[in-house]
């Protein structure tokens, strides 16, 4: 029996303009991609939650906390996602465990 943990994925765009100036016709097609990937994520119940900073500089970036059963297969979940498959995000996972988590609290 594999036991599951949990994984923080880190995504940044390769090309930050597309915060400030918009995205390309393509760009917002594989974001769009991006957002249905992790929705489909959160219904399967493997995606615990997911956002991005407010930011539009090259520090921005986005975060999901999501269930995985090995790095490996974080991996997996992170290289499936549209916008970084099509090379409009790049990401990074780390081990990551939620220690406090209240959804009233969530806005």
């Amino acid at each position: 029996m594999s036991s599951t943990q949990q994984w923080l994925y880190r995504i940044q765009p390769f090309r930050p303009q597309m915060l400030t100036d918009g995205g390309t016709p393509e760009e917002a097609a594989i974001v769009s991609e991006h957002f249905a990937y992790l929705q489909r994520l959160m219904e399967e119940g493997v995606l615990l939650l997911a956002g991005r900073t407010l930011n539009t500089d090259y520090s921005s970036f986005g975060i999901a906390v999501f269930n995985a059963e090995s790095e490996e297969a974080a991996w997996e979940l992170a290289h499936n996602d549209p916008a970084v498959k099509k090379k409009v995000m790049r990401a990074e996972i780390y081990p990551y465990r939620m220690a406090l988590f209240d959804p009233e609290n969530a806005v």
